[in-house]
């Protein structure tokens, strides 16, 4: 049978356009596996970004609260929840009187900052009000262990102190303050009691400087307020303790 020209034409139009059909359903597949392929490696990417994201908000949180807390707890305000047992090893060290540096005048400087910024004192009261304060005989103060070391004119006393609690106190101000005690383990001449330390934290840290009140009676040791030793690293010199105690 012979096929005339128009239907070959025909048959031939029609073979072109399901050949082409057939390219663009192809082609359609092709970018839809690629954008689906490329839709799960984006998501893949923004859950790792969300993720690396998340741990550091967590870190940024964990230490600015930590910065709040450490403030909150060096102005005198904190829950009694909020505190935790520490052991001697928060203070151990080679420590100095502040107090021969009061005598000789470094300390001056602090004393016309506070007069200068805080103005409930002069620069007279503010060193008379601190040596008061910082008072003391034992000019150092060695804490290896559980053995503390007093260096008092000349003269070295050393113990061995046990954990003996911790006593939260509440000042007339309305500000609070904790002391972390320690009790002789065994009686020796020449050494306190009780040794108790003040140093603005209420959680195991290390102290970078300390009051520190002695005595052979606990209660009525927590009752002093009015004579509290301070002491910091031996390595320090005079003036770093100043700019230390006006940057605080």
């Amino acid at each position: 049978m012979k096929v005339s020209i128009a239907m070959r034409l025909s048959i031939l139009i029609l073979s072109s356009l399901l050949l082409l059909v057939g390219c663009q359903t192809s082609d359609s597949s092709e970018r839809e596996s690629n954008e689906t392929t490329e839709d799960a490696n984006n998501t893949e990417e923004q859950n790792s970004e969300e993720d690396h994201t998340h741990e550091g908000d967590h870190d940024h949180d964990h230490s600015h609260a930590h910065d709040e807390e450490s403030q909150q707890i060096y102005d005198g305000y904190f829950e009694d929840s909020q505190v935790e047992d520490r052991s001697l090893s928060d203070w151990e060290g080679d420590w100095q009187s502040v107090y021969p540096y009061l005598l000789d005048g470094t300390l001056d400087e602090v004393f016309s900052h506070k007069a200068e910024h805080e103005g409930d004192k002069t620069e007279e009261e503010y060193k008379e009000y601190y040596e008061k304060g910082y008072q003391t005989n034992v000019d150092r103060i060695l804490i290896e262990e559980n053995q503390v070391t007093f260096f008092e004119d000349g003269e070295e006393y050393a113990g061995e102190y046990i954990y003996d609690g911790y006593e939260i106190l509440t000042y007339e101000a309305g500000n609070r303050g904790v002391r972390y005690i320690f009790k002789l383990d065994e009686e020796a001449e020449g050494l306190p009691q009780y040794i108790q330390f003040s140093d603005h934290s209420i959680y195991p840290t290390e102290a970078d400087h300390y009051h520190l009140y002695w005595g052979d009676d606990r209660e009525d040791l927590l009752e002093e307020v009015e004579n509290w030793p301070t002491y910091y690293p031996s390595d320090m010199s005079g003036h770093d303790i100043a700019h230390e105690m006006i940057a605080h």
